[in-house]
């Protein structure tokens, strides 16, 4: 693996350089207050730690080679309210079991990122809402305000970055205890199945496949436990890492520090952060902040950049093409990526550079229903997968990795699918608080389409 300097990191770079940057999502706190808070959360202890973000790192570096494959999921945007063991129970579920039928019928392990323990906050294309002539700031998620309209649940607090931090604390404690005891092994898939699985909800089909998949990896584990696999251990515990939009630099600098006998600056608030589409101008604060951290980290890739846009962000994030350390993302939409994504991927190509690239076939097929809610049509993000996966394919390139937002509830949010959702049906269960989600049924659906694509590829390995 390519040897890395923390030259990278220390030269003219410090974790508050951002504050010479323009910030385009910045929040209009209390200055004072928010020193204080920000001087709290510098005392208070990491959520996470270098080592599992340097095993990250190595994961990522596989999947680039096509050793592995990213699943990463979650809210869109996570709530205070959902910090309930239900909730974060079945967030997990549904991410092993999208990952279960990956690894079976794609030959290869799988890299689980969720997108929770941080996403709190969200970017708003406006600063402001107006509602019957009150204008009020914009929701930006739980880390800054509340979505009540009224004066007080919209102004900015700095406490909330303490209190979300809380949340994300009791978040990965739970996530931790339930790996730790046994409930991500993949000799028991059937601690994995959501209460409402074999609910009128779930079709034949789908859940006879799926049944169909669990005994299948269950009779190969079995096999290879008689031939003495010693390395089985890695495939039966399976891990989670954390994932959230950096978009909020005061919490985000406030938890970042150098650790013993490492070189550089850990961002120890996620394994894996990720910069977005509104924010990841090169002249930025959040470009800033982010080029100087030793986490891997995404980057959000909308249809209107060009091939030399992200090689200038490559330059900027990853200099020394250190494998493993820059994602890019894709959300092109369904109707964008066979004209913008060969491009991109092309250019990268002949550049060298060493990259994870990644589909999020949500952003780019979000879409208003007669109601005025926002929705996504399943066979657009469906869509947008396999024509990334074709791209891929055609320039000799590999798709590393999936980025949904899902959850496990029972929500009614996204169209179309096994789940037969129409636009009739979006308010019996519209829960999101921002975008709107796959469900559990809509989930599982393309987690089997993309499983039977990576099935084609197949590449023999241990696993």
């Amino acid at each position: 693996m390519t040897q890395h300097s923390p030259a990278r990191s220390q030269a003219q770079w410090a974790p508050t350089s951002w504050k010479s940057k323009p910030d385009a999502q910045a929040i209009a706190y209390d200055a004072r207050a928010l020193d204080a808070a920000c001087a709290r959360l510098r005392e208070l202890p990491p959520l996470v730690t270098s080592w599992e973000i340097e095993r990250l790192k190595r994961q990522l570096a596989e999947a680039q080679q096509g050793k592995r494959f990213l699943v990463q999921g979650g809210d869109c945007a996570e709530t205070l309210a959902d910090c309930r063991s239900p909730v974060i129970a079945n967030k997990l579920k549904i991410l092993l079991q999208m990952s279960l039928v990956m690894i079976q019928e794609g030959k290869r392990p799988v890299v689980r990122v969720g997108r929770f323990a941080g996403q709190y906050a969200k970017p708003r294309s406006k600063p402001t809402e107006l509602r019957d002539g009150v204008e009020l700031p914009s929701y930006f998620g739980d880390l800054v305000n509340r979505p009540e309209f009224t004066e007080s649940a919209r102004r900015a607090d700095p406490e909330n970055l303490i209190v979300a931090y809380s949340h994300a604390a009791m978040t990965l404690n739970f996530i931790r205890s339930l790996s730790g005891g046994g409930f991500a092994d993949v000799h028991h898939p059937e601690f994995w199945e959501l209460s409402f699985f074999r609910g009128a909800g779930m079709s034949d089909a789908l859940r006879a496949e799926y049944e169909r998949t669990t005994t299948q990896l269950a009779a190969a584990l079995k096999f290879m436990e008689a031939l003495g696999e010693n390395t089985l251990e890695e495939l039966t515990r399976v891990e989670f890492f954390t994932s959230h939009e950096g978009l909020s630099l005061p919490y985000e600098s406030a938890q970042t520090r150098q650790v013993p006998r490492r070189h550089g600056w850990y961002d120890l608030t996620t394994h894996f952060p990720w910069i977005g589409e509104r924010t990841r101008a090169l002249d930025g604060a959040h470009i800033e902040f982010f080029r100087g951290i030793e986490n891997p980290v995404g980057v959000k890739l909308g249809p209107t950049v060009g091939a030399d846009q992200v090689l200038r962000l490559i330059d900027a994030l990853n200099p020394e093409n250190e494998p493993g350390k820059l994602a890019l993302v894709t959300r092109m939409g369904a109707r964008k990526v066979s004209d913008v994504l060969p491009d991109l991927v092309e250019a990268v190509k002949k550049a060298g550079r060493l990259v994870l690239w990644v589909c999020d076939p949500m952003h780019g097929n979000t879409q208003a229903a007669p109601s005025g809610l926002k929705t996504r049509d399943f066979d657009h993000i469906l869509r947008e997968v396999e024509l990334t996966f074709d791209v891929h394919e055609g320039c000799g390139t590999s798709l590393g990795g999936v980025h949904f937002e899902m959850t496990g509830e029972d929500v009614t949010e996204c169209i179309g699918g096994a789940a037969g959702i129409t636009v009739d049906d979006l308010d019996k269960n519209y829960a999101s608080a921002c975008d709107p989600r796959l469900n559990y049924r809509q989930a599982l659906e393309v987690g089997f389409r993309i499983a039977r694509r990576l099935g084609k590829h197949a590449i023999p390995s241990r696993t």
